[in-house]
């Protein structure tokens, strides 16, 4: 079992950055797929962005592609989402998640994913 503790979270003007830290209990940190996930109140929760067990994939949802950046220290069990440009509609609660990959989903689907963190929120202002 994985239990995700995600930090890093607040509030930034538009154009700006923040880094999102997920930190990871347990030995098999390095055996799961991570991903990043993001949600608005009253919104379904958004697919951001994953990194595969050795951090050598990365897959981004369009929204984000050039603006984020998914990375991972499988030594300090830590994921990281870098987030650059910020924009005023990147405003939610953000989420990772760990996948064992033992299911047929795909990593850009919530089902794929077995255990999540409780969240932090950015808020961008315009």
């Amino acid at each position: 079992q994985v239990q995700l503790v995600e930090s890093g979270g607040g509030l930034v003007q538009a154009g700006g950055s923040l880094r999102l830290s997920c930190a990871a209990s347990g030995r098999t940190f390095n055996s799961y797929t991570m991903g990043w996930f993001r949600q608005e109140p009253g919104k379904e929760r958004e697919f951001v962005g994953y990194i595969r067990r050795n951090g050598d994939y990365t897959y981004y949802a369009d929204s984000v592609k050039g603006r984020f950046t998914i990375s991972r220290d499988n030594a300090k069990n830590t994921l990281y989402l870098q987030m650059n440009s910020l924009k005023p509609e990147d405003t939610a609660v953000y989420y990772c998640a760990a996948s064992s990959g033992t299911t047929r989903y795909h990593e850009s689907l919530k089902s794929a994913y077995d255990y999540w963190g409780q969240g932090t929120q950015v808020t961008v202002s315009s």
